[in-house]
């Protein structure tokens, strides 16, 4: 089993990373520093926490003023690059929020964000100052550095993994789209998947708003394209009609379906937990011009409660002639994942063209025996 994300942060990252320090500021105590920092419930702490407790004991360790702790961090920078050292943008969230701080903190974690990224820590900044850190964030948009051009967008997502939830930007993410506006034609797919992300994002609480953009966007830069397509991934997904239209999928006739005949199956229809099986799937479309179609299969999971809730999974997306038949098949494994627990009962499958069921089957997850 692959080591988990947090184990990257361990002594010997710390002492590594305390002879850097005193490379810059001699009368820095690395044991104290690592000894403070691997303290009692070290073990327990996830990722995030164990990032913060990094923070928290640096910020003792340097001197107290935060300029001047700042200026030792400047000093080592070059050296401290890559995912590990978040703390560096970590350390001005935590200790430069202060109005009197606020020209050097942008400065450092403009400068922070292309060593590792500074998207998590600007989130306090926009809650704290949201009018005052979008202009910030309209500037970094305009920025000659690629990795700072993202950060003016991957920091205002209103739903950022891992990030601090922004309210204000669920209710109203209007202060975002100048930001959008100026990278949706950006040169850095780097920069064009945080567009496209933060769309997404948007869609989620705004569909109406995403669509009207998209319908704006649309048809001028094959860069925006890419953009439009990936930011409505969610609406493609809930096959809503006029993003369906936009992109071309094929809608069904007045008087003939879009889907003439389709199968679906499953081999076995009995499983265990932590098995897997095949499913089959068949279906012929209608005669006459081409069609794009969207083919997916979705799975009613079965949660702890009883419930059921819907995962899609994508099978094809293309276009096809008029009375193409279009099969396959499919391994699907019922192993558990971080991310999905599975439970015993009768799972529904379903076969999806366009966001239409087409076909539907049943499959028995069992627990297996002790």
């Amino acid at each position: 089993m692959a080591e988990p994300l947090k184990a990257m942060y361990n002594e010997q990252f710390l002492q590594s990373f305390g002879r850097i320090i005193r490379s810059a500021y001699p009368e820095f105590d690395t044991d104290s520093f690592v000894r403070t920092a691997l303290r009692q419930p070290w073990e327990t702490l996830e990722l995030k926490a164990r990032m913060r407790r990094i923070t928290e004991t640096l910020g003792a360790c340097l001197p107290e003023d935060y300029e001047e702790a700042l200026g030792i961090l400047f000093a080592i920078d070059g050296e401290c690059t890559g995912f590990p050292y978040l703390i560096f943008p970590d350390f001005v969230e935590l200790y430069g929020q202060d109005d009197r701080h606020w020209p050097l903190s942008m400065t450092a974690l403009e400068r922070f964000t292309a060593k590792s990224s500074a998207e998590f820590a600007v989130r306090p900044f926009l809650l704290q100052q949201p009018e005052r850190m979008m202009q910030q964030m309209l500037a970094w948009s305009q920025h000659p550095d690629e990795h700072v051009r993202r950060l003016a967008s991957e920091g205002c997502r209103p739903r950022l993994p891992w990030g601090q939830a922004l309210p204000l930007f669920k209710r109203d993410p209007s202060p975002v789209l100048p930001v959008l506006e100026q990278l949706k034609a950006d040169p850095a797919l780097y920069v064009r998947k945080s567009v496209a992300n933060n769309l997404n994002d948007i869609a989620k609480d705004h569909p109406g708003l995403v669509i009207e953009l998209a319908r704006r966007w649309m048809g001028k830069d094959a860069r925006t394209d890419w953009i439009v397509r990936h930011g409505c991934r969610s609406l493609i997904r809930k096959a809503v009609p006029e993003i369906m239209e936009l992109f071309g999928y094929a809608a069904e006739a007045e008087h003939e379906p879009l889907i003439a005949e389709a199968s679906l199956s499953t081999e076995p229809d009995q499983v265990m937990i932590g098995g897997s099986c095949e499913l089959d799937y068949r279906l012929k479309v209608r005669e006459g011009e081409p069609v794009r179609i969207r083919v997916e299969y979705g799975i009613d999971f079965v949660k702890a409660s009883g419930r059921s809730s819907r995962k899609l999974f994508l099978l094809a997306d293309r276009t096809v002639p008029g009375g193409s038949v279009v099969a396959g098949t499919r391994r699907h494994s019922w192993s558990d994942l971080t991310t999905r627990r599975h439970y015993p009962g009768a799972h529904g499958i379903v076969l999806l063209v366009n966001g239409r069921e087409a076909a539907s089957t049943t499959l028995d997850l069992e627990r297996p025996e002790a």
